[in-house]
């Protein structure tokens, strides 16, 4: 399976939510991330994801990175921000 890094932004592969973008808040363990958009998927309610149903890409967001790695608050509007400085790049496989 794909190593996932927290802030990285991935793009579905399986599910209902194929081909939407996300960002990778939490890893749980060898198997399963949280991500969250910042939309469908809020902060408040982020899903849990089989990381083989995901495509990891290049970009990593450092601000959520850091934020979710000294606990600080991460605002549904910084995650769609975030997202939405990827929409001109290619999406590739890490």
């Amino acid at each position: 399976m794909q190593q996932f890094s927290l802030g990285q932004i991935v793009v579905s592969s399986a599910g209902r939510d194929k081909g939407s973008k996300f960002i990778v808040i939490c890893i749980i363990d060898s198997q399963y991330v949280y991500i969250s958009d910042g939309d469908i998927r809020p902060m408040e309610d982020p899903k849990k994801k089989k990381g083989i149903h995901l495509v990891g890409t290049r970009y990593i967001s450092q601000d959520i990175k850091r934020k979710v790695e000294t606990n600080q608050e991460i605002t549904n509007s910084e995650l769609r921000k975030a997202l939405k400085s990827m929409d001109g790049y290619r999406e590739q496989e890490v």
